[in-house]
């Protein structure tokens, strides 16, 4: 190793190293720090000079780490929290709300749910600046991919500080024109006639029937798509019956959404909001939290009976 290693700019080379490592070629990593493609290159290989070794190989889907690389994750993982914390504390002087704060969200509640809370959050805070990554993927707060998250499972890392929010319950919904000209579904074969919306492979709704003994595949869907966002729409144009959120349904008067088989059907989705212990005395970040959890806390406590008409049917088809 390189005995002029050190120098005060290493950590430009370090974070284009890092991003590497996590998109796994250089036009990705380009694109997430905001840097000309060359200007990821010439970092990387000026971090592999300092070093003497090689940290890349080129592979038919992009860069491929070496074992050497991949001893230096952690350390390099370790700056870019320290250079967060270092960004955030700057950010908080006198417990200014300012700045930017990233948060993650399913498809559903970033798109459906936050917006209103975060438009009232600003109103409040104007010099704040809210990232909104709409994801069904749960992004890591240990790494920093968001300083806060919506999740709809209990999150396991002790480094969180967490919210318990409540069950968001999912029921099968349809526009009322849907079921007009039909009798109205008392069973599974009763949608099905109707049409059903549903998805494309298989997924934890899916799996949650087969545990229950109903086998829904591929060929039982009129409308297929793995976007969450998509099946909503689907269900409020009017293609057929599809799981949506009881109070998203409810939220909407315009279509109205008539649930059906709510004994049948009825699945709850543990919601949390998330952020990392070391963000609880940013400004900012806490005043984000606070915001978010008040806001799901008011969702989750809309009536949904009052909108979402529910017909009771028998549990099984």
């Amino acid at each position: 190793m390189s005995n002029d290693f050190a120098a005060e700019d290493d950590w430009e080379r370090h974070r284009a190293f890092l991003a590497v490592l996590r998109d796994g070629s250089l036009a990705g990593a380009a694109r997430s720090l905001n840097l000309a493609h060359p200007t990821v290159r010439r970092r990387i290989a000026e971090l592999e000079h300092r070093l003497g070794v090689t940290l890349f190989t080129r592979a038919p889907d992009g860069l491929r780490p070496t074992d050497a690389a991949l001893s230096l994750r952690e350390p390099a993982e370790a700056m870019a929290l320290a250079a967060a914390a270092f960004a955030r504390a700057a950010q908080t002087r006198h417990g200014e709300v300012a700045g930017l704060v990233r948060v993650s969200a399913s498809e559903i509640i970033a798109i459906e749910v936050l917006p209103p809370i975060i438009a009232e959050l600003r109103r409040r805070h104007p010099a704040l600046n809210i990232a909104l990554s709409p994801s069904n993927r749960n992004e890591d707060l240990l790494r920093r991919e968001a300083d806060i998250a919506v999740r709809m499972v209990r999150p396991a890392q002790d480094a969180l500080v967490a919210r318990h929010i409540g069950a968001i319950e999912l029921g099968l919904h349809a526009r009322a024109e849907v079921l007009d000209g039909h009798p109205f579904p008392k069973t599974l074969d009763d949608v099905r006639a109707i049409g059903l919306i549903g998805v494309e492979t298989d997924n934890a709704v899916l799996r949650g029937l087969r545990a229950q003994g109903v086998t829904l595949t591929q060929a039982d869907f009129s409308f297929r798509t793995d976007s969450d966002i998509a099946q909503v729409a689907a269900i409020r144009a009017g293609i057929g019956i599809g799981v949506c959120q009881v109070q998203l349904a409810a939220r909407h008067p315009h279509p109205t959404l008539i649930r059906v088989l709510p004994d049948w059907f009825s699945v709850d989705l543990d919601t949390w909001v998330v952020m990392h212990e070391d963000l609880r005395t940013s400004a900012p970040v806490r005043a984000a939290f606070d915001a978010l959890v008040a806001g799901m806390d008011a969702y989750l406590a809309q009536p949904s009976a009052a909108a979402s008409i529910a017909v009771a049917a028998p549990r099984r088809a």
